[in-house]
């Protein structure tokens, strides 16, 4: 009998699959990449021989090559990146700000809007699509194949920022191990309703769909439900009724920053999906209220954006930093709000509370 377990981050940000396998005591000597071939579905052997090179097949905690024979008790580990979908998907010139590229990775800036990950109703239009585009532009050695762009993490539709993409299988498996061990690093830069008492913390809670409404995410603080989550995040800048923050992901589950930060009853400012399309905070003053739904008009959509990524350069091993500046709808909003807060003086008697009964609602 053979234990296995299955992590999949392919519903989330992250898009890798982890493995772990623990040998039957009647288990006959086998090679490694044979053993795992027969028993990971739509997974070739190719595929298994890259992740062993570049380090993301352990048996026992280490290490292990292709060729390394299975016995009796091992506990077998393996991440992967997700394979391409087998639909056939078109190249589209979508325009793209790249960052970086190389022979290895691609960096870019992604425009807010844009569709990461073809999916049902998606099947054009997306980064992928863009991609397809791009790499096949590329000069490329007589008889080799176009590099296929390769996933092993994404932003949502309606946030902006760095991405990183792999450009060959070798390069894509060492990506979705640096993403699976947490030694990248993501800083994302956040708008929210709200003040802090503390000026730096974390919140913690395990992330799961919502039971109410399966387009969005909860929290789920008791049980076993969802998965667990973690967002470490620094005020930047207050601006008595929102903020701006800085938040730092040491996991990476779907809507995570979105939905850590409605928890905590600070909604991201303009995001319809957990209730920050409203007036949360501030004064019941008829001006004030104009003045946030011109911010939203400057801003259609959630205020958040990829500030930064850290990588180890999956040939080189070289430490590699990306950063993104803030988009001009963001900006253009934060510099509303300093010249708000700069001009009105604050009265104790037009502050309302948030909308606490209006947030217990939406989770």
């Amino acid at each position: 009998m053979i234990e296995e377990t299955l992590d999949t981050a392919g519903e989330e940000q992250e898009l890798y699959e982890h493995h772990r396998i623990v040998c039957d005591p009647g288990q006959s000597l086998t090679r490694l990449d044979k053993f795992l071939f027969d028993r990971l579905a739509n997974t070739s052997r190719n595929r298994i021989q890259v992740a062993a090179k570049a380090g993301n097949v352990l048996v026992n905690g280490k290490s292990a090559k292709p060729s390394q024979k299975v016995k009796p008790g091992d506990e077998i580990s393996i991440v992967l990146p997700y394979p391409m979908r087998e639909v056939e998907l078109l190249p589209e010139d979508i325009p793209l700000n790249v960052l970086y590229e190389d022979e290895h990775i691609l960096v870019i800036d992604k425009q807010a809007g844009l569709v990461v990950h073809p999916g049902h109703g998606n099947w054009t239009g997306t980064l992928v699509n863009a991609l397809l585009f791009h790499f096949g532009k590329l000069p490329t050695t007589p008889g080799a194949e176009i590099p296929r762009p390769g996933l092993v993490h994404r932003l949502d539709k309606d946030t902006s920022g760095v991405m990183v993409v792999g450009k060959t299988e070798e390069a894509l498996t060492h990506l979705a191990r640096q993403f699976f061990d947490r030694t990248s690093d993501r800083r994302y830069m956040a708008l929210v309703w709200g003040d802090f008492d503390a000026d730096e913390g974390q919140i913690e809670g395990n992330i799961g769909r919502s039971t109410k409404d399966r387009t969005v995410q909860s929290v789920y603080v008791e049980g076993d439900q969802g998965k667990p989550a973690l967002t470490r995040y620094k005020v930047l800048e207050r601006f008595r009724y929102v903020s701006l923050v800085e938040c730092k992901l040491e996991t990476g589950r779907t809507h995570q920053i979105r939905v850590h930060m409605q928890f905590t009853g600070h909604p991201l400012f303009n995001d319809a999906a957990y209730g920050g399309d409203r007036v949360l905070k501030g004064t019941t003053f008829t001006k004030y209220k104009q003045f946030v739904e011109n911010c939203f008009r400057i801003l259609p959509r959630q205020a958040l954006h990829a500030r930064t990524l850290t990588i180890d350069h999956p040939a080189t091993g070289k430490r590699m930093h990306f950063e993104s500046q803030l988009p001009a709808d963001m900006q253009a909003v934060l510099e509303k709000w300093r010249n708000y807060t700069a001009v009105k003086p604050l009265e104790d008697d037009d502050e309302e509370p948030l909308d606490r009964e209006a947030l217990n609602n939406m989770r």
